[in-house]
């Protein structure tokens, strides 16, 4: 492999990429055994695997090569590294193809797979790909069933009748984020609610488990652990049973949650969920067709606090655990029956729907917490519920307790009468994993008449999806499979039926970290395996995953530490969130969205579409930078920029505009600039050969502190993810190679050497292409081991003091590191803004702080 590009001018990418990317598979550079030898310190990259979409978009080349820089800089650092890759291939695209299109949604899929294969190849990322799987393959959801049944056997996994967004079209559960105005998200159809039978992963087993272990992960960003704790939601507060002033279908009271007992005196209603009892026992007319209404809205948070809040009042009245006043119990479209008991207390005055609620409908507004210097006589409430701390009044026994007292006292006052008691809540719920579709794992267990709920045998997993589905039809194409889903139960024998629900896709990439460590076991892992590898060192994806599957993955790790097949409860010890790429979007002059190739751009910043006719070009709307979305087609495609430019200067392109964790703006000036930059630093090396020998001169041994530096520079810069900084070193160090003079000759190879090998974890394949050229036979690049900086170069000979005069600063000065006090203050006195400064004055004190400043007093 010590043939380069011939000519010495100008880098020919496309000739070495291919070339060196062949030499790193054939040499098996990137391949690690299941168990790393002894004595070998591990280290596990991780980029939140793709979805095969069918082509990777500039996302998919900043997340991969930023987890590929880590990578090959941990291999160098002497880690032995596994950087797996996988695809999450289950899920409802596939399933929207195969009716679109009439073809079968594995036939969809592997054919994705095949073409982002081959494109992620071409970004020359060092990946075992010996580890590759799909979550679509039988040999990786055999095992994921298997998981499951190890999960229901363990009490982990139940099966419950739950109220589910139900599209009458589509014939599936949509989460509350698929309902959109009332509608489902694809079919467009209006969403019901109804009752089904689910099952649930009992992640709130974990609840507090899973709150206070965020604060072991140190190298999570905060905002991700804000997020997560937010959602597990740990509230403390009261149980409040209402008694029922007229016992209703078997009900004599309702039970709320609160956070907020303090304001109890405050109430002016009771509000319960659509779904609850207490709903459904209203005679009163219109009750029903307003459930039905509010079984039509969405359900997610966003959706419920901009929706106007409504109400029914159902005639029915709650009594006072306190007062022995009544309370109208009314049905309100805010209230959901997955939160707390379905059931709350309003209170106007200390919440601000309730406030809006009561406003609504005319209901009392009664203040109970009068604010901090507030007159009692005189406060009161307008448009803004008041809810911060202050003093408890108009609340009887509760009046002038500050508001933690209150809520002690009114709880201990609540357990005495038996109407309630102090409790934990959790927002958290357990997980809904039942999808009523095809193109998902399916869950393992049969349904018979006389055993109930009957596990697949294991030795029978994995239970196959079948090929020969009928897609034509609406609704689960596994409810109506003329066979796949009749057999007879393995404990009687007698006929059953299959489940015919799939898991939620996020049960697949919810363990994939773990099978990578041991991909064609025929186990779900090998303890010896996951023992070595886990927990991933660094995990690295985009922010919109900080909630969800980050979490879903910290509950599959501990529900398989606690079935036997890992030793961690938390699967990602270092988490790096990635910001967006965006561009900016354009639209034609018909409002239609245009794609930046279709777009030419003028010196005088307005834009046209190109190719149109001279004289009658169409004008361009140039929009606003944002995130690159193939609806508004301000996308740019990773394979034409690599056929253009290569891949390195797309990855330079990708770490040097920003700190990772931003946003970056994609633009054809940067990325035009970055492969000059590549080219530059072929020019500097190629046209350098052959190397001459020199002597140690002051020239020499400057570039070797220059080289140095850079060195201690990058690798700080690398450990730190600081990769933009890490871009900006090897640019000032190429720059002071080109400067150097002839007379540094002796220092020149080293420099070069360490300019290649610096740069080789963000543009390996122009890294081995010129090491083959200064080094021929030396080997590859990837293999050699992590440059160390000398301390004693990268230790500065001079330093720059700042020379004040009564603390103004009128100079700086440049002294070597040792010098002597005397000859500093000598110095800063001979600078003539210091000397004026001075002049006519006596100079009463003289201070130096070493390496900082000087400073006269006089």
């Amino acid at each position: 492999m010590d043939q380069v590009s011939a000519d010495p001018a100008r880098y020919d990418f496309a000739a070495a990429e291919p070339r060196w990317q062949e030499a790193w598979n054939s040499h098996a550079v990137f391949a690690v055994p299941d168990v790393p030898p002894p004595g070998v310190p591990k280290y596990y990259v991780l980029e939140m695997f793709p979805y095969p979409s069918g082509k990777i978009h500039m996302g998919h080349v900043r997340n991969y090569t930023l987890g590929d820089v880590v990578a090959r800089y941990k291999r160098a650092r002497g880690h032995m590294v596994m950087h797996p890759m996988g695809w999450d291939a289950f899920g409802l695209p596939a399933e929207n193809a195969a009716r679109e299109r009439g073809i079968h949604p594995g036939q969809w899929t592997y054919a994705n797979i095949a073409n982002m294969r081959a494109e992620l190849k071409r970004m020359g990322l060092s990946l075992d790909w010996s580890r590759e799987f799909a979550t679509c393959d039988p040999e990786y959801y055999g095992q994921q069933q298997s998981l499951f049944l190890d999960f229901l056997q363990a009490g982990l996994v139940e099966q419950r009748e739950s109220w589910v967004n139900w599209d009458p079209v589509d014939g599936t559960v949509l989460a509350n984020e698929q309902v959109i105005d009332g509608r489902g998200w694809r079919s467009g159809a209006p969403v019901e609610k109804k009752k089904l039978i689910q099952w649930f992963f009992a992640i709130t087993k974990y609840a507090p488990d899973l709150l206070e272990s965020l604060n072991t992960l140190d190298r999570w960003p905060e905002r991700v652990k804000l997020m997560q704790a937010n959602w597990i939601g740990r509230s403390e507060g009261a149980r409040v049973r209402f008694a029922l002033e007229t016992p209703v279908a078997d009900m004599a009271e309702v039970e709320v949650f609160t956070t907020r007992p303090d304001t109890l005196f405050g109430m002016s209603f009771l509000a319960v969920a659509a779904e609850h009892p207490l709903a459904a026992a209203s005679t009163r007319p219109g009750a029903a067709e307003f459930i039905a209404e509010c079984r039509s809205q969405g359900t997610s948070e966003a959706v419920i606090e901009q929706a106007e809040k409504r109400g029914f009042d159902t005639g029915l009245r709650v009594k006072h655990p306190f007062n022995g006043q009544t309370y109208p119990i009314w049905i309100a479209n805010f209230v959901l029956m997955e939160y707390g008991t379905g059931a709350i207390f309003g209170c106007p005055s200390g919440d601000q729907r309730d406030l809006d609620f009561a406003r609504k409908y005319d209901l009392p507004v009664l203040p109970v917490v009068l604010p901090p210097g507030a007159d009692a006589a005189s406060f009161a409430i307008a448009d803004l519920a008041y809810t911060d701390d202050g003093t408890i009044y108009n609340s009887d026994f509760l009046d002038g307790l500050a508001v933690p007292d209150a809520k002690r006292r009114v709880i201990d006052a609540l357990e005495a009468k038996g109407q309630g008691q102090g409790v934990v809540n959790w927002r958290l719920r357990d997980w809904g994993v039942s999808r009523q579709r095809y193109w998902g794992c399916p869950i393992p267990v049969i349904h018979c008449d006389d055993c109930g709920v009957v596990p697949v045998p294991k030795a029978e997993l994995p239970v196959r999806l079948p090929e020969d589905v009928d897609f034509s039809r609406p609704g689960n194409p596994l409810d109506h499979h003329p066979s796949w889903k009749h057999v007879n139960c393995p404990r009687c024998a007698k006929p059953a039926r299959r489940e015919t629900d799939t898991c939620d896709t996020f049960v697949d990439s919810s363990w994939y970290f773990a099978r990578f460590a041991s991909p064609r076991a025929a186990m779900p892992v090998t303890r010896a395996a996951v023992d070595a590898w886990l927990p991933v060192d660094q995990y690295i994806g985009g922010i919109e995953h900080a909630i969800l599957h980050l979490l879903y993955s910290r509950f599959f790790s501990r529900g398989m530490r606690d079935t036997g097949h890992l030793s961690v409860a938390e699967p990602f010890a270092g988490l790096f969130t990635q910001g967006m790429v965006t561009h900016e979007s354009y639209k034609g002059a018909d409002g239609r969205w245009l794609y930046p190739e279709e777009v030419e751009k003028r010196a005088d910043g307005t834009a046209v579409v190109r190719g149109s006719p001279a004289g009658e070009e169409e004008p361009v709307t140039v929009g606003r930078v944002e995130s690159m979305s193939k609806s508004k087609r301000n996308t740019v495609d990773p394979g034409a920029i690599i056929n253009r430019y290569g891949a390195d200067t797309a990855r330079w392109f990708i770490l040097s505009d920003n700190p990772p964790e931003r946003d970056m703006e994609w633009s054809e000036s940067g990325a035009a600039g970055a492969s000059r930059f590549v080219q530059r630093v072929w020019r500097l090396v190629t046209t350098s050969l052959p190397l001459a020998e020199g002597a140690e001169t002051p020239a020499a041994k400057k570039l070797r502190q220059a080289t140095h530096r850079a060195i201690a520079a990058v690798t700080l810069a690398l450990e730190t993810f600081a990769f933009n900084v890490a871009v900006a070193r090897i640019h000032e160090f190429a720059n002071a190679i080109a400067d150097a003079p002839a007379e540094a000759a002796a220092a020149k190879r080293e420099a070069l050497e360490a300019l290649i090998r610096l740069a080789s974890p963000m543009m390996p394949h122009l890294a081995e292409e010129l090491w083959a050229a200064l080094r021929p036979g030396a080997g590859l690049v990837a293999q050699l081991p992590w440059l160390e900086a000398d301390e004693a170069l990268v230790a500065a000979d001079t330093v720059t003091l700042a020379v004040q005069v009564l603390g103004k600063l009128r100079a700086t000065i440049e002294v070597p590191v040792d010098a002597e006090e005397e000859a500093i203050f000598a110095l800063a006195l001979a600078e003539e803004n210091v000397q004026r400064a001075i002049e006519g004055r006596e100079i009463r004190k003289r201070i130096h702080v070493r390496g900082r400043i000087v400073n006269f007093v006089v």
